[in-house]
């Protein structure tokens, strides 16, 4: 055999040894095939995962909340005369025909709304229906009212804090919510802030639930209602619709329609009580904005009221909710954290925008910050469940389980000392300043006791007051419709307000020796021996035109006396914060007095400074 032919016979052979191994490696690629089709077929197990913190259901929250409200609306003090002047007695007059006209109710210069009012006096006329319109019922009844609308709006608030921050902080949410000393003075106070801060709760809510239409609606109604600088919460809101999520037909659909279902009844009342073309809202932001006084004739504040104000109500949250914005951007930067829903910038810059606009103004008070009290709520909780973040990441990192859960001591321990202080402020602020409406319930069974009251029954009776005008609760606690207050000559040099016409048409009566100035009208005085009953706060010190009555036993005989707190005299602290056993002996109480006269014919002179 040649040579050449041997290696064709090597060639041919190698050449089926290659194909055998393709043969074969096709084959086995043919049964890998099979087995994973195989494997495709059986149910792959995932990796289980960790599961988010337990929260409440919003059934269980809404009974917390109510419960907590409903006290509030019983022990809660007025603790604002605006409110009563401004609110309850044009609430009063609309009810009874009887109660006080600020300037601002004056046709001439009709800055307040009497929608708002309407609101109100809506659940009192069914509550008539059914019951006899008892005045000081009533009052507690709407305050009740608000409670439940309150709690309503916290709970779809906190359904949305869930959805977007995560149940951590919805859980941390309720806490500050709860028993937060901010929201038991402003969950039932009647107020348009209160209302505000009903609405932020429900627009914020359904922002966080991606419910625009919802969230439209409800910055509208707190615009138009309530307070029309509340629009300014409604910003971020906006700037995510229009500019984020591109939804411009619905926002300019819904927009339109807030207009005509809130703003054109609201003129439309207006014009029906003041007798003439008014949009109070635009009203009140003329006066407050565009005119040369603007609001800043009374209550100016330097910056430290309301860094002071946000510490007495919100202890520990108020600093953890200032720096929660740049703290949670900070943090998503160092985690690479993706933000789920809304941005976080975006999501809390409504009380960013709102403390550089407000805390930058003269006149300040504390109502004013009613509407963002959620944000601070919401804000705290955010900075805790970051605080956590950070422990866990530090320390905890290898540890299984979710990072709230290892390190729910933080929040535990914050939530706790949040808690102590709050109702230690809840406390100090009742046992130091629930003694007027205590003393006008006492008012009431005086009136009914005839061994005391011995005037007759259809007789006008005179009830005064002096220095403590600006503390009454409203005419809701006047014994009867023969019951008047009249007001006596004291240090306050403002303008007091005036009893409305007692007229069907008498919201339209432009009434007289009124101004826009809060300049004093000498004619809303009465002198002191026309004072059948008198209520006075006994304080050790006297003025021209304040004198202690108390101790005027010639001419008035003391019925009741209730302490007083005497913030004056009494420790910054322990005046602040109540503990027990401890704050008795650094505070100072004066009795808060209900007086009645004992003269009988011949008329005394204002009695001045001894």
């Amino acid at each position: 055999m040649s040579a050449s032919t041997k290696k064709r016979q090597k060639g041919d052979t190698k050449s089926i040894k290659e194909l055998a191994a393709l043969s074969k490696a096709k084959d086995r690629s043919l049964s890998d095939r099979d087995d994973d089709k195989k494997l495709d077929k059986t149910p792959v197990q995932k990796i289980p995962e960790t599961p988010s913190p337990w929260t409440p259901t919003p059934y269980t929250v809404f009974k917390i909340f109510l419960s907590a409200r409903l006290c509030a609306a019983a022990w809660n003090i007025v603790g604002d005369c605006d409110e009563t002047f401004n609110y309850w007695e044009p609430t009063h007059y609309l009810m009874f025909g009887k109660g006080f006209q600020t300037w601002e109710y004056s046709p001439v210069y009709a800055i307040r709304s009497y929608a708002y009012i309407m609101m109100h006096t809506l659940p009192m006329r069914l509550y008539g229906l059914i019951f006899t319109p008892n005045p000081v019922m009533l009052f507690f009844f709407t305050r009740c009212v608000l409670a439940f609308f309150c709690a309503l709006t916290e709970v779809y608030f906190y359904k949305g804090v869930c959805q977007q921050f995560g149940n951590n902080v919805g859980r941390i949410t309720i806490c500050f919510q709860l028993l937060g000393a901010g929201f038991f003075i402003s969950c039932t106070a009647y107020l348009p802030s209160s209302f505000c801060m009903y609405m932020t709760f429900l627009s914020l809510g359904a922002w966080f639930q991606e419910k625009y239409e919802i969230a439209i609606m409800a910055t509208a109604a707190s615009t138009f209602l309530g307070w029309p600088f509340a629009a300014i919460i409604g910003v971020p809101i906006a700037v995510d619709v229009l500019f984020i999520k591109r939804k411009v037909l619905l926002f300019v659909t819904w927009a339109a329609l807030a207009v005509i279902t809130f703003l054109l009844p609201v003129v439309q009342i207006d014009q029906h009580y003041y007798g003439k073309l008014v949009v109070a809202p635009l009203n009140i932001v003329l006066y407050n904005v565009f005119s040369q006084h603007g609001p800043d004739l009374y209550g100016t504040e330097p910056l430290s009221y309301y860094i002071l104000n946000g510490l007495l109500n919100f202890n520990v949250a108020f600093p953890l909710a200032l720096i929660s914005l740049p703290f949670v951007v900070l943090s998503n930067l160092v985690f690479k954290e993706k933000q789920k829903g809304i941005s976080s910038w975006l999501s809390l810059l409504s009380m960013y925008i709102w403390i550089l606009i407000f805390f930058t103004r003269p006149h300040k008070e504390e109502r004013f910050l009613f509407p963002i009290y959620p944000l601070f709520s919401v804000g705290g909780a955010v900075s805790i469940d970051y605080i956590q973040k950070w422990y866990n990441h530090l320390f905890m990192k290898r540890a299984r389980g979710h990072y709230a859960e290892k390190t729910s001591w933080i929040s535990v321990f914050l939530c706790i000392f949040f808690s102590l202080m709050s109702v230690s402020r809840i406390v100090a602020v009742y046992q130091g300043y629930h003694a007027p409406l205590d003393m006008f319930v006492e008012l009431n069974k005086i009136a009914n006791d005839p061994a005391v009251h011995t005037l007759p029954s259809d007789r006008p009776v005179n009830l005064c007051v002096g220095k403590e005008w600006y503390r009454f609760p409203s005419s809701f606690f006047l014994p009867g419709p023969n019951w008047n207050l009249q007001f006596l000559k004291s240090e306050f040099e403002g303008q007091l307000p005036k009893p409305y016409q007692s007229t069907s048409d008498g919201t339209r009566i432009i009434p007289s020796e009124m101004n826009d100035m809060n300049k004093e009208e000498p004619s809303r005085y009465v002198n002191v021996s026309r004072c059948h009953y008198l209520v006075d706060l006994d304080l050790p010190t006297e003025a021209q035109h304040e004198p202690r009555y108390s101790q005027d036993t010639e001419d008035w005989s003391v019925l009741v006396s209730i302490p007083f707190l005497d913030a004056a005299r009494s420790h910054r602290v322990f005046r602040a914060f109540y503990i027990p056993f401890i704050s008795s002996q650094y505070c100072v109480y004066e009795n808060y007095n209900l007086l009645k006269t004992k003269r009988t014919k011949k008329p005394g002179k204002l009695r001045t400074k001894r």
